[in-house]
């Protein structure tokens, strides 16, 4: 190819350094020189030609073997990828399934520790409510015992009261002179002694009320206690919290206090 541009060159300087024709354009050039360099063109052509060729055949090689690099380098590449996108689907199918399983394994053993809670709660309501019943009875058997010693102390006073008053009645009915005095006296001991009596009757009633009141703040005080047991347990466990529910629905069914 070199030979091409060098004879394009020196004819190019042939016709720049020919002679011109008078009143032409043309010019008058070396016949000789010119198909000489004409013929060494001619002669370069064919093999700078091949060469050529044999440049695009040999960029047609490459550019074929590249591709065909590049698709197998592509298919690999997609290959790999399908394969970590499996392990990596499979993986995450194993962790999920481990984390499945160890949640419904925490779940199951909070469910077991909750029942054993609530079990629990269970007998100590049971039990405490049979100790407060069981104080319950005694109170109240206490207290009917002293409200019967009083009723028949305040009896027994009434009916000596009384008698002593008839007697005296009878006495002083006998004598003439203080008849009117003695059934004054008498009114006075039988009203004393009905005000004596009323009065142990009134302080066996305060005395009632002051014990079953005392087994009320009892009762209530435990009551609560099972109460916030309960909701501590359901708290913990993780549920619905019912206990303001129930004491709601304790307070509506016994609005005067803790039912007996």
């Amino acid at each position: 190819m070199y030979r091409v541009f060098e004879a394009l060159d020196e004819l190019g300087a042939i016709v720049e350094e020919a002679r011109g024709v008078p009143m032409t354009a043309g010019c008058v050039v070396p016949r000789g020189d010119v198909l000489e360099l004409l013929d060494d063109v001619k002669d370069a052509i064919p093999a700078e030609l091949d060469d050529a060729q044999d440049v695009l055949d040999q960029r047609d090689k490459l550019v074929g073997d590249a591709r065909e690099h590049a698709d197998t380098t592509v298919a690999e590449a997609t290959s790999q990828a399908d394969a970590m996108v499996s392990h990596a689907r499979a993986e995450a199918d194993r962790i999920l399934s481990e984390a499945k399983s160890h949640a419904d394994r925490m779940v199951a053993e909070a469910q077991a520790h909750a029942t054993d809670l609530m079990a629990d709660a269970t007998e100590e309501a049971k039990r405490t409510a049979a100790g407060a019943a069981r104080e319950f009875e005694a109170v109240t058997g206490r207290a009917r015992a002293e409200a019967a010693r009083m009723i028949e102390s305040g009896n027994a006073s009434y009916e000596k009261s009384v008698a002593e008053g008839i007697a005296e009645q009878q006495r002083l009915v006998s004598e003439t002179e203080v008849v009117a005095a003695a059934k004054s006296e008498a009114d006075r001991i039988i009203d004393a002694a009905h005000a004596e009596s009323d009065r142990l009757r009134g302080e066996c009633d305060v005395y009632v009320d002051n014990k079953l009141a005392d087994f009320e703040e009892v009762l209530t005080t435990t009551m609560r206690s099972v109460s916030r047991g309960r909701q501590q347990l359901r708290t913990g466990a993780g549920v619905h919290d019912y206990a303001d529910h129930a004491v709601d629905l304790h307070d509506r069914e016994y609005p005067h206090g803790v039912a007996v």
